[in-house]
């Protein structure tokens, strides 16, 4: 795929929920964290839908259904849908459905998420090597997930089983911090096996072509908080990104991102969602947005001026990706950062 390399945020003279019809929004860290809304979220999605954009919840997690998120989101005060939530178990199961024969047996590792995308494509769950799968689906399955379901991948897929695995994030956040993702226990099956699985979650195609299968979007609007995931995903895809500042992205690494984790926009929250986005401008030998003028100056990027902090970051940004190119940057923002309370 041969895309130009963008080397600062884009403007929108739109409010965004305006300039695209349907918004994929990443969960944890965009519209809730620890299971609890995130500032702004509720009141900023349900302005957006008013206005008539389209609100679909795209996420990794392959554990709980889509029935169950949507009812987490609606008691949150987000009215929701199954059919508004996306997860990376409908992906993989998809992906298994062209590979395999209808009614075939796949072995399942991983929660009742995996199981129930398995049997809306025609395919038997099973939970035994030795139940002749066609396939083994790997998705996340919760801290509970015993040892022994390794093992029973481990015996299919060194009979010549086809490994297949939801996602491939190695953490995924919890009330408590940062706990082991899908990705980690797919490691586990890799050491064991030396297999690599077909991954179906994003970042990866698979993904994005079941998001807009499902939501039939036409300018859709990806709304994330992480760069290797949402970011990248949207960049895969092809399509216009919005990176919000509430989960695990922060300013240094957003100035580091290599191009494929370059967002189109960034706000702090989702109110982002409700606004135009600034234009970010050149000046002299530094870029301009706001009050602020960024540079890349020696091994380190400086800022000048004062105003909004996000105006500055976006300066930065283009500073920062300009100056990296097709790589990525690796100037000294401390200083530069700490000016904006970032």
């Amino acid at each position: 795929m041969s895309q130009s390399v963008r080397t600062r945020p884009e403007s929108s003279g739109r409010v965004l929920s305006e300039a695209y019809d349907t918004a994929l929004l990443d969960l944890d860290g965009v519209v809730y964290a620890g299971g609890d809304a995130i500032a702004h979220a509720v009141d900023s999605l349900a302005a957006a839908r008013t206005g008539g954009m389209h609100l679909a919840y795209v996420t990794n997690n392959a554990l709980r259904t889509p029935d169950t998120v949507a009812a987490h989101l609606t008691e949150l005060g987000i009215p929701t849908g199954a059919d508004d939530v996306i997860n990376s178990a409908q992906a993989v199961a998809r992906l298994i459905s062209e590979q395999v024969p209808e009614g075939a047996r796949v072995l399942v590792i991983g929660g009742e998420g995996l199981r129930v995308a398995l049997r809306e494509r025609g395919l038997v769950p099973v939970d035994s090597a030795d139940d002749d799968p066609a396939a083994v689906a790997q998705g996340y399955g919760g801290p509970e997930l015993p040892w022994g379901r390794f093992a029973e991948a481990c015996y299919a897929i060194a009979r010549g089983v086809p490994w297949f695995a939801s996602n491939t994030d190695l953490t995924i956040p919890s009330a408590r911090g940062i706990a082991p993702g899908n990705g980690a226990a797919v490691e586990v099956v890799r050491i064991a096996t030396g297999a690599e699985p077909q991954v179906a979650g994003k970042p990866l195609p698979p993904m994005h072509r079941e998001t807009v299968l499902r939501t039939g979007a036409e300018r859709p609007l990806v709304v994330g908080d992480r760069l290797d995931t949402d970011i990248e995903g949207a960049f895969n895809g092809e399509v216009d990104s919005l990176l919000v500042l509430t989960g695990v992205t922060d300013g240094a690494q957003l100035l580091a991102a290599p191009p494929q984790h370059r967002p189109t926009y960034v706000d702090a929250d989702l109110r982002g969602l409700l606004t135009g986005q600034p234009e970010v401008t050149g000046e002299g030998d530094g870029f301009r947005c706001g009050g602020w003028t960024a540079s890349a100056r020696g091994e380190r990027l400086e800022l000048d001026g004062d105003g909004a902090a996000l105006d500055g970051l976006r300066a930065l940004c283009a500073a920062a990706w300009t100056s990296a190119g097709d790589g990525a940057c690796t100037l000294d923002a401390e200083k530069a950062l700490a000016r904006l309370g970032l």
